[in-house]
């Protein structure tokens, strides 16, 4: 299964549980089984929103490029990104990344280290 279709998917069962919720409290169902069905939703959803933008650019947030190898950059930087000291192994793929970052906007980029 992709990566996208389990964030969906995943995002659908935040969602359910959102109305679950939402329609319980509308039939009278006391307030506590509501919650239990609703917070959880909410905090599904926050997380499959929050984890898209773990170590991506905002440039690929916004373009929808896809993601190199760490969750970095696909393709070669332009020219006003410079390397920066910070480096860091993705606790996930395990892949050592650098940080580069455009001065004049304070935009980061991770860069996956050859």
């Amino acid at each position: 299964m992709g990566v996208a279709l389990a964030r969906v998917l995943i995002g659908a069962l935040g969602v359910v549980l959102v109305l679950g919720g939402v329609g319980m409290a509308a039939l009278g169902s006391d307030l506590f089984s509501a919650l239990t069905l609703f917070v959880p939703g909410v905090a599904i959803i926050a997380g499959v929103l929050l984890e898209r933008t773990r170590y991506r650019s905002l440039h690929a947030e916004r373009t929808g490029d896809g993601h190199g190898p760490g969750g970095g950059e696909t393709s070669a930087l332009p020219g006003r990104f410079r390397p920066t000291d910070e480096r860091f192994m993705d606790p996930t793929t395990k892949v050592a990344m650098q940080v580069w970052l455009d001065p004049t906007t304070g935009e980061r980029r991770y860069v996956p280290l050859a």
